[in-house]
């Protein structure tokens, strides 16, 4: 087995050395097979790890050209992660993604019901006018539902430095690499001139 290889895919995980020459083991030295199943493994660990207490972290404040800001904070379980570079290069990474994207929620949960409710008779009156039958209409509203949260919520939109994941699935894989619970709490964006 190459040493080159395990190193490369401890790099990329995260991982000590010896999980990294296991999983190539596993994967019987096929590295994008051993990454893939790295990854699975990490974001397994990571979904456990969003039960636990996230209170230290960062604040953080982008301002992009003068015209749009942002300010964000970041929780994760310890300072001693808190001060790490990935750590402050996730927080960084999104309060960009914030500015480029206008989210108005972090997360699903955070969207007010009366907002949804606007939205669900939006796309009510949209399918009425269009008559497409009552079987396919709830499968029509979720997906357009499903659509609609991908705009307006910040981890369910397509993360703009890798548009194939959400940022909700750049945080997991960066709770897989830190091994501590990660929540984005709260932001506030302001654009230069506009109006509430």
């Amino acid at each position: 087995m190459d040493i080159e290889q395990i190193k490369r895919l401890k790099a990329l995980t995260g991982v000590g050395l010896t999980a990294a020459k296991k999983a190539l083991s596993e994967a019987g030295g096929d590295f994008d097979k051993a990454l893939e199943a790295m990854r699975v493994k990490g974001l397994a660990k990571a979904d456990k790890k969003s039960e636990r207490e996230a209170r230290a972290g960062l604040i953080d404040a982008y301002v992009h050209s003068g015209r749009i800001g942002v300010t964000l904070e970041v929780n994760c379980e310890t300072d001693f992660v808190a001060r790490t570079d990935d750590f402050k290069a996730l927080v960084h990474d999104i309060a960009m993604h914030i500015a480029a994207s206008g989210p108005r929620y972090v997360a699903r949960e955070d969207v007010p019901k009366a907002d949804l409710a606007e939205e669900t008779k939006l796309i009510q009156a949209e399918l009425n006018n269009v008559g497409k039958p009552a079987d396919m209409a709830d499968e029509i509203m979720a997906g357009k539902l499903d659509k609609w949260y991908a705009e307006v919520v910040l981890l369910e939109q397509p993360f703009i430095k890798n548009p194939d994941i959400t940022v909700g699935d750049y945080v997991k894989q960066v709770i897989a690499v830190l091994g501590e619970n990660i929540v984005v709490r709260r932001f506030s964006r302001i654009e230069l001139g506009e109006t509430a």
